[in-house]
């Protein structure tokens, strides 16, 4: 019977204490990658209102690649004239 008092309180004094400790470091490792997650998300949300032009820009860039490839056809033929 003296030992089971004996067991019970290494239990309350050591290990109860120990398991505090690591639920707190645990806790407060969860907080911090909660802190973090929180940027990224408001970070995501500003990106995406500077996202709202891209559609528009790669039609113009679709528009601009396609002038300079006919362009470069006629240049090129007129190259061949040129040279053959």
């Amino acid at each position: 019977m003296v030992l089971w008092w004996i067991g019970n309180a290494i239990l309350l004094l050591v290990v109860v204490p120990v398991l505090v400790a690591l639920l707190n470091r645990v806790l407060a490792a969860l907080e911090r990658i909660r802190g973090a997650s929180d940027d990224i998300l408001s970070g995501g949300v500003a990106l995406i209102g500077e996202l709202d032009g891209v559609p528009e820009a790669l039609a113009q860039t679709d528009e601009t690649i396609h002038e300079v490839a006919v362009g470069a056809v006629r240049y090129a033929g007129s190259v061949a004239k040129l040279l053959g």
